[in-house]
């Protein structure tokens, strides 16, 4: 299928053949392809748990309220934010840039680069997404908003401002894996209805660990879990050309 066909075919399907197995390897594969999304400054503050044992799907479903398409579900993948690793990501995004520019870059420009990405990944990323009970996110906001009046700067670095981009690379990473299966044809439901609390204690997850969305997976049982056409607001509503 063209990026066209896949796009039409992927649907929210909220039942599934039971009969009709999928391949966990193509899931992975699928996953892998998820990483390669867009996200905020590189973090990749995500991590995917792939559930395929039928014990624990049948825990998950039981977080997500017993729906239709968690209980019919060959498979399910719970998207989990991991801002708790932005010390340990900015290390390594650091590293690899040092790398990066030493390959890549011309050799006069190599040491301003680098010097540069030191900057941000050593001392910006960690300063922003630092926590301390909203204390220094209000310090970050009025930091920033005292300098937006002598120039423009990025003023949504609150705590929970950070918590959002974690959230939103988080979901661009779900929705390119959910373009992945439905390119292998296989059908997906991202969820937000579900007990995050019970489901983090299922998956033995830490406290600075939040779920995203969790993923069913299988193929669709003919149109049973397809409520009809896909609904949209006319596009005109949404289109802004300026």
């Amino acid at each position: 299928m063209n990026l066209d066909e896949v796009l039409h075919y992927r649907r929210s399907v909220r039942a599934y053949d039971r009969t009709k197995l999928i391949d966990p390897e193509r899931i992975k594969h699928c996953l892998e392809l998820a990483t390669l999304a867009p996200n905020s400054s590189d973090m990749q503050l995500w991590e995917f748990y792939h559930i395929t044992q039928p014990e624990l799907l049948a825990k998950v479903s039981r977080a997500c309220l017993d729906q239709k398409a968690t209980s019919t579900a060959s498979q399910i993948v719970v998207f989990v934010v991991r801002r708790d690793w932005y010390r340990k990501h900015a290390r390594f995004v650091l590293d690899f840039e040092r790398e990066n520019i030493r390959r890549y870059s011309p050799k006069e420009r190599q040491a301003k680069r680098i010097k540069n990405r030191e900057l941000y990944y050593g001392k910006l990323m960690p300063f922003v997404y630092a926590r301390f009970f909203g204390i220094l996110g209000l310090f970050r906001k009025l930091l920033v908003n005292i300098i937006s009046i002598f120039r423009p700067i990025m003023l949504e670095v609150s705590e929970n401002d950070m918590r959002v981009t974690a959230h939103k690379s988080c979901a661009l990473a779900a929705q390119t894996f959910m373009i992945a299966m439905a390119n292998e044809r296989y059908d997906t439901c991202p969820l937000e209805g579900l007990d995050s609390r019970r489901l983090k204690r299922i998956l033995k997850l830490p406290h600075g660990a939040e779920i995203n969305m969790v993923i069913p997976c299988g193929i669709r049982d003919g149109n049973k879990g397809i409520w009809g056409e896909r609904c949209r607001v006319p596009f005109d509503e949404v289109y802004r050309r300026i």
